[in-house]
């Protein structure tokens, strides 16, 4: 009996030393083993949700959810609908069709994916040949006359943009700078367009019946229709609906501008015209802020947001203090690594990351996925599922 005490004892000391020693050589190398580990009573109820399909609106801290979803898939091995060939979009602003995805012959879809979330112009027959019947579809909308003051200063080399010296003035008179072009489909109820609506010419019309039908065709497909102006509370609800852990929705915001960048509306003529030229994304933001609140509520109870937003808030914190220099963003920095730069289009002033010095490689590699913009995800993944073919051309970020 003694014997066996004494050996039980030997044993139990065995373990306390190898644990020290891990510990140990932790430090030594400098590698912070709990960082991106999941966060105590992380785990949800029952299995995650790994069908997802992402719609990716413009201007609406949607590249942020992107970056959100390609951790995810590349963390659980899942497939992703990666655009074909040279494409870094889905054959947007044109309809979306299947053949757009890379390895899917014109023909016909025979594979499934398990994520699709890069820019595409929805259309739900082509969509499904792709994705399986359980996907959970999700999208992000955004007060439209902001997302409309977003899209002026970022896309100033679209033509219903490029003659306008400022917004107000292409408010003024939209027709004058507006034509037909695909390439204008940012000039006015984008959201809307993003989702398939048919807009026709004058984007200033009032919603008819085919309106009204189709939000309420996006509204039974759509389980969960995020807000930009609450990104935190639509991240906690992106976590709870698919049943996610913490950190696979934790994020830092990408592609945002600099404050000093954004110009509001500050004028009562300028503010009316935008909100009739985005009439139809208006009644599409209201219509889903209101869907947004109670889904949350519904998840958390009215009380009970708050506390999951602030978890989130905290592990932000603790990432950022361990990843980032100086801890957050910063605007007009040049960053060394060119898989972090942002794609900058007009006069937007992107604000951007970079990694702490330092680093261990591991530590490195992990803190990269959390800051990486949109366009080298794309690349990333890109270049790990089809090693044979030709990588993404996205030389352009170096100038």
């Amino acid at each position: 009996m003694l014997s066996s005490l004494r050996g039980t004892q030997r044993c139990f000391l065995v373990i306390i030393l190898l644990a020290l020693i891990l510990v140990l050589l932790a430090g030594l190398l400098h590698v912070d083993v709990t960082m991106f580990s999941p966060s105590f009573g992380d785990q949800a109820e029952g299995p995650p949700i790994t069908n997802v399909m992402f719609l990716k609106t413009h201007k609406t801290a949607s590249s942020t959810v992107l970056n959100i979803l390609f951790r995810f898939a590349e963390t659980h091995n899942l497939s992703v609908a990666l655009p074909a060939g040279s494409r870094l979009h889905l054959g947007y602003p044109w309809l979306f069709l299947a053949h757009y995805v890379e390895g899917v012959k014109q023909e016909g879809a025979q594979q499934r994916f398990n994520v699709m979330c890069n820019h595409l112009r929805f259309n739900l027959p082509e969509v499904q040949k792709l994705m399986p019947n359980d996907t959970f579809y999700f999208s992000i909308l955004r007060n439209p006359v902001f997302q409309l003051e977003s899209s002026f200063v970022y896309y100033q080399d679209r033509p219903a943009f490029r003659n306008a010296e400022t917004l107000d003035a292409f408010l003024a008179s939209p027709l004058t700078y507006y034509n037909r072009s695909p390439s204008n489909a940012y000039a006015g109820n984008n959201m809307c367009f993003d989702l398939g609506f048919d807009l026709g010419f004058d984007r200033d019309a009032p919603a008819d019946g085919g309106h009204v039908r189709r939000l309420a065709e996006v509204q039974r497909r759509f389980r969960a229709v995020l807000s930009a102006e609450h990104f935190d509370e639509a991240a906690v609800l992106l976590r709870r609906r698919p049943r996610w852990r913490l950190d696979d929705a934790v994020s830092f915001g990408l592609h945002a501008r600099s404050p000093r960048g954004v110009r509001r509306l500050t004028p009562r003529p300028a503010s009316e015209r935008a909100r009739r030229r985005c009439a139809l994304d208006r009644r599409l933001h209201q219509r889903f802020n209101r869907t947004f609140w109670a889904q949350l509520r519904a998840e958390l109870g009215p009380r009970r947001p708050r506390p999951e937003v602030a978890r989130l808030r905290a592990r932000r914190r603790e990432l950022g203090a361990r990843c980032l220099q100086d801890g957050g963003p910063k605007a007009r920095t040049r960053i060394a690594d060119r898989r972090l730069r942002p794609y900058r289009s007009g006069e937007a002033d992107i604000l951007r990351y970079d990694l702490r010095r330092g680093l261990d490689s591991q530590t490195r590699r992990l803190c990269r996925r959390t800051v990486m913009p949109e366009l080298q995800c794309t690349a990333h993944l890109y270049a790990r599922r089809f090693p044979e073919k030709p990588p993404k051309d996205i030389t352009f970020l170096d100038a």
